[in-house]
């Protein structure tokens, strides 16, 4: 089967498993609160959950934040199939922003917040979760992908 963009549907595929499996794992085996050093004062996993986006933006609104995230889901998915074949790092990027934004839709669907529990403590940084992570990924390959110099021969001798 020769799928369009399918390295688009692969990296969601799999981000979106990952990041669902991660969180299971952190509810089966932590308390709410719960933290456990891995790297003391640098880096533990802690179990906490938040009902808004990035840094608790829109904290409490998870309706808002639950029909954004299907929509830019259904929006990425509809790309890939009825859009123009994407460059590679497009797909890649894309395919972790679908991936992303379906784990933490998907969790404010059923629970009405997300499970966070990557927490960088050495920067105070607050507590995430993979699907963030794959969110910043996605935007960072979407940046390269079309805002990177073009190559040598598109460009325009002088």
């Amino acid at each position: 089967m020769n799928f369009k963009n399918s390295i688009f549907w692969i990296v969601a595929v799999i981000s979106f498993v990952f990041d669902q499996l991660t969180k299971y794992w952190v509810v089966q085996n932590f308390n709410l609160g719960e933290t456990r050093p891995l790297i003391v004062g640098f880096f533990h996993l802690t179990y906490v959950t938040n009902t808004g986006a990035a840094f608790s933006i829109l904290a409490g609104r998870a309706d808002i934040l639950r029909w954004l995230s299907l929509l830019v889901s259904l929006c990425l998915m509809a790309y890939a199939l009825f859009g123009n074949k994407l460059k590679k790092l497009e797909q890649i990027g894309y395919g972790f922003l679908l991936g992303g934004a379906l784990g933490n839709g998907i969790d404010r669907f059923i629970a009405g917040s997300v499970v966070d529990f990557l927490d960088f403590r050495l920067i105070r940084f607050p507590v995430f979760n993979f699907a963030d992570v794959f969110i910043n990924i996605g935007i960072i390959c979407w940046l390269i992908a079309n805002f990177s110099e073009p190559s040598n021969s598109s460009r325009n001798p002088r």
